[in-house]
């Protein structure tokens, strides 16, 4: 995705070509010949190699475009250019860095939420799965939390939104997962502060069921038989027709509580928002 302002481009004919490779730092790499020409002129052959998705001589032209003409508004265009170009061609690290350094040179600038929005991009297309470290998906989390955050109308915020949705998802399964782990390992405690993990923080997320019944099965193998009678009332109130919920009923009905008449006793308005506060 392109912020249109980023395609208005004066388009006119083509110059240059590529030299022979020249080694920085032991590594090879392709670089253009030097030969002084208008920005738009560069900037237009930067934009061809776009179209035609050869993303490294795409960043040769519009790197052009900067070594050449710093000060214009085409080098402004071409440094976010060549950081669509690094996300493309996912070297998201270099997408990143480059974005940011558009950032902190035209903060104020109109493609700014843009780059913003190629940041959380770069990391969001590098989630994992919940089995690895979630580095990147914290990162994809602030980053996406960024766009919310400061351009709350925009039509980057919206997708971010619905991103952050399964950001979240991630970040709650891998707590599930390790408080699993914890749960087999006999270590309740450490394993009821990961389920609380999930509630509190990914309340909205498909995570939560399931991290409401472990809460139940931890408390019940630790003994505290009204904890559990708790934790299974706010699952039963909040997801009734839960399979989760019908194996903590069955779980804690082994000990003589009923959880339906929990949930159905007569409460003042505030109470299960007061009761999940001092649960979670």
């Amino acid at each position: 995705m392109m912020s249109k302002t980023l395609k208005t481009a004066v388009l006119v004919g083509l110059i240059g070509g590529l030299s022979a490779c020249s080694s920085f730092g032991g590594n090879k790499k392709e670089k253009l010949a030097y030969v002084e020409r208008p920005a738009e002129q560069i900037y237009r052959q930067g934009f061809e190699q776009m179209e035609a998705r050869d993303w490294d001589r795409a960043k040769l032209f519009f790197n052009e475009v900067e070594r050449q003409h710093p000060f214009s508004k085409w080098a402004r265009r071409a440094m976010l250019m060549t950081a669509y170009a690094n996300y493309k061609a996912t070297d998201y690290e270099e997408a990143v860095a480059t974005a940011q350094r558009f950032i902190g040179l035209h903060p104020g600038s109109d493609s700014a939420p843009y780059a913003y929005y190629l940041i959380a991009m770069s990391y969001y297309d590098q989630i994992y799965d919940v089995g690895r470290d979630q580095e990147t998906t914290v990162n994809a989390e602030a980053a996406l939390q960024q766009v919310v955050r400061r351009y709350p109308e925009s039509d980057y915020a919206a997708d971010a939104r619905l991103k952050l949705e399964l950001t979240h998802d991630h970040l709650a399964g891998k707590e599930m997962a390790v408080g699993r782990f914890y749960l087999k390992q006999n270590q309740q405690l450490a394993a009821i502060g990961r389920f609380k993990n999930v509630v509190r923080d990914y309340e909205t997320t498909s995570q939560t069921e399931e991290a409401l019944h472990r809460l139940v099965e931890a408390y019940v193998s630790l003994g505290i038989i009204g904890e559990a009678k708790m934790v299974g009332s706010v699952l039963g109130y909040n997801h009734p027709t839960s399979e989760w919920y019908a194996d903590s009923y069955k779980l804690l009905a082994e000990y003589g509580v009923n959880l339906d008449e929990e949930v159905k006793k007569p409460r003042d308005r505030g109470y299960w928002s007061r009761l999940k506060e001092r649960l979670f």
